[in-house]
């Protein structure tokens, strides 16, 4: 596990600065602080910081083929590189290691882009073919392991995190007005976009080539929902448990120690099952976090119970850590930081704490991410699904009759789901998260105008709507978090905040060979009885606690409403709304101090919103106007007014080559 940069100068004759191949690398160093490598040929450098899992003597970045033509630098794992190996070593090549690095890279002489097919794993990485002169990008089916581009008009760079990218003088600091009605919306900013104007992501499942005739981004893998075949639900169940058997087993392959995240919930509860029976004798170890509780909410936020009686059952080696008030404060400028684009989830604060614990005992850590998403485990979509019945039976009542309804309904819950009834299912579902709602959000941003972001925001979704459109109503609703909230959201934090401690996170049920059976199953192995998962639990049922086998969807739950009523009120009250605030900036100051005002009188629950607020208000602190007390030390001089670059670099291009694919 490692970061990875890299700069192509257009003109061959600029040659790449060593130092600032090196600041941008350094800025990566939390992510491998094992070893660095450096290469560089006239227009061209590379940049790598290692986290040693495999090969620890031998596996050093960057690496070359035979005949020095081609180099990678690649940040992930491979786990089937084994098997790779020997195929590539009975076709001719020749390893000098023991890495997976060095199997992408022969993979590639040996198939070209298509390489990328044959790996089972995580991955991030860049290939320079020195005979072809042109670069090679990839990311992972699921986008496990970020990646970040921009393109101007004298040069490409690209970077595991944005603050890479922003050593360079000539990348802007400029927010992405429509990213920031998107923001505001979900929480999160969907790709390809970024909040930073001109820096994208490389999709997840795509390539990136970059050569003499411009930049080509090409998708390489989807999911598919076929028709279910007529199978008898043994034939279902024993293939599930032998690809989630396997998958577990693949993800153990490592010369550090492992642990699990446990939270005593479905997810990671099976996890530890397997990782128990396939450990043998040795005892597993695994992490939980939790919260000081001196209130009925924090005390409810808290899953140790589960967690200890999952532990127990399987003798784990278990480990807590409780967190307060004053660690979610103090941290968000350096969260911020790690983030590099705001993501206003308050699990990527607990997420960091237990990472941090869990490091001190592990280099690999396993977690349950993706299981909700390609098992229907939220309760989003049974409402979802509860809804579109009404609706497909009662479609001209519903619809006129909800909008009446809506707009006369006290509270703004009762009035935001009037109005969901009333809509189809590809203008209703929005993703699992939520942030403003369109009319508070309107208010918002009323000046510096809205509706352009709003348009935006209905088209995210139905282009994954019309990518899938002979799939069910469920699978369609997985499909949109797939693509959406998995990859920019719930893997983001992921990958931040372990790496954020140089800690390896692995995602047994994102195998994508797993994901894609998953995509076979009928409904009804997806959501049964009121519970989601249905096939997991089944799995399960025999092996796990019957407490947990039966436990409803809970989350991981973070008690900010209080904290940010109560405990954190004058923090979030003089970030907001103090004279040098950014958010006064950008939004309506009184439609603020109202959203502030609500949840301190306890009229509303505005926790998520002021959450969403304050994540922006450091954000801009940390990496546009330099503020944040976290980035000193840690980031370049990069100049405030830039030129506005074209070409390679417009973004309604950039936008329409990607999703196009």
């Amino acid at each position: 596990m490692c970061g990875i940069c890299g700069i192509v100068n257009f003109n061959t004759d600029d040659k790449v600065d060593p130092r600032l191949l090196e600041r941008m690398t350094g800025t990566l160093y939390h992510r491998g602080p094992n070893d660095e490598g450096y290469f560089i040929d006239r227009n061209v450098g590379l940049g790598h910081r290692r986290l040693s899992i495999i090969d620890l003597a031998g596996g050093r970045q960057p690496i070359f083929n035979e005949d020095g033509t081609s180099v990678i630098v690649f940040n992930g794992e491979i786990y089937n590189y084994a098997d790779l190996t020997n195929d590539l070593v009975a076709r001719g090549h020749t390893f000098k290691t023991r890495s997976d690095t060095e199997v992408i890279l022969h993979s590639y002489e040996e198939h070209g882009d298509e390489c990328v097919t044959s790996l089972r794993g995580m991955f991030a990485f860049a290939v320079w073919d020195r005979r072809k002169q042109r670069l090679l990008l990839a990311r992972d089916r699921l986008g496990i392991k970020p990646l970040y581009i921009y393109q101007g008009r004298d040069f490409f760079a690209f970077a595991s995190e944005i603050k890479a990218l922003l050593e360079h003088a000539d990348v802007p600091r400029e927010v992405d007005q429509e990213a920031l009605d998107l923001y505001l919306a979900l929480r999160y900013v969907p790709g390809p976009r970024t909040l930073f104007k001109r820096i994208f992501k490389l999709q997840p499942g795509h390539t990136l080539m970059l050569d003499s005739s411009g930049v080509k981004v090409r998708k390489y893998w989807d999911i598919e929902y076929p028709q279910p075949e007529p199978r008898p639900f043994e034939s279902y169940l024993q293939r599930f448990e032998q690809l989630f058997e396997e998958s577990v087993r693949l993800r153990l392959i490592a010369e550090v120690p492992l642990g699990v995240f446990l939270s005593g919930g479905l997810d990671s509860s099976s996890i530890l099952a397997a990782m128990s029976r396939l450990s043998g004798a040795e005892r597993v170890k695994s992490f939980s976090v939790g919260y000081e509780a001196s209130g009925r909410q924090e005390d409810e936020a808290n899953e140790f119970a589960y967690a200890r009686l999952a532990a127990s059952a399987f003798n784990a080696e278990h480990h807590e850590f409780r967190l307060s008030p004053r660690d979610f404060g103090d941290f968000v400028p350096e969260l911020v930081w790690y983030l590099d684009e705001p993501l206003a989830d308050p699990t990527c604060i607990p997420l960091y704490f237990i990472s941090r614990l869990a490091r001190n005992h592990v280099t690999v850590i396993l977690s349950g991410e993706g299981a909700d998403e390609i098992l229907a485990g939220y309760n989003i979509y049974r409402r979802m699904l509860a809804l579109e019945s009404i609706y497909s039976r009662l479609r001209p009542l519903v619809s006129s009759v909800a909008p009446w309804l809506a707009a006369r309904a006290p509270g703004e819950s009762v009035r935001h789901y009037l109005r969901l009834a009333g809509l189809p299912l590809q203008s209703r579902y929005r993703g699992i998260t939520r942030g403003f709602r369109p009319e508070l959000k309107k208010q918002l941003l009323q000046r510096n105008g809205a509706g352009k972001g709003e348009e935006k925001f209905d088209g995210v979704f139905a282009g994954y709507f019309d990518a899938v459109p002979h799939a069910s109503p469920l699978e369609q609703m997985l499909y949109v978090d797939i693509k959406t909230w998995l990859p920019d959201d719930l893997l983001l934090k992921a990958d931040k905040m372990t790496m954020a401690n140089a800690q390896e996170l692995r995602v047994p049920f994102l195998d994508h060979k797993l994901v894609e059976f998953a995509a076979t199953l009928p409904a009804e192995l997806k959501i049964q009885r009121g519970y989601g998962k249905a096939l997991l639990r089944r799995a399960m049922q025999r092996i796990l606690p019957e407490a947990i086998i039966q436990r409803g969807k809970k989350g991981f739950p973070v008690p900010t409403d209080p904290w940010l009523r109560f405990k954190l009120k004058d923090f979030a009250r003089e970030a907001l709304l103090g004279r040098d605030s950014a958010c006064r900036d950008y939004l309506d100051r009184s439609t603020l101090e109202r959203v502030v005002e609500e949840h301190e009188a306890g009229r509303i629950s505005r926790h998520q919103e002021i959450w969403t607020l304050l994540i922006f208000e450091f954000w801009h602190r940390v990496f546009i106007t330099a503020r944040g007390k976290a980035v000193e030390g840690q980031r370049g001089g990069g100049a405030e007014e830039q030129r506005d670059g074209q070409g390679l670099g417009e973004v309604s291009n950039f936008l329409k080559m990607t999703n196009d694919q």
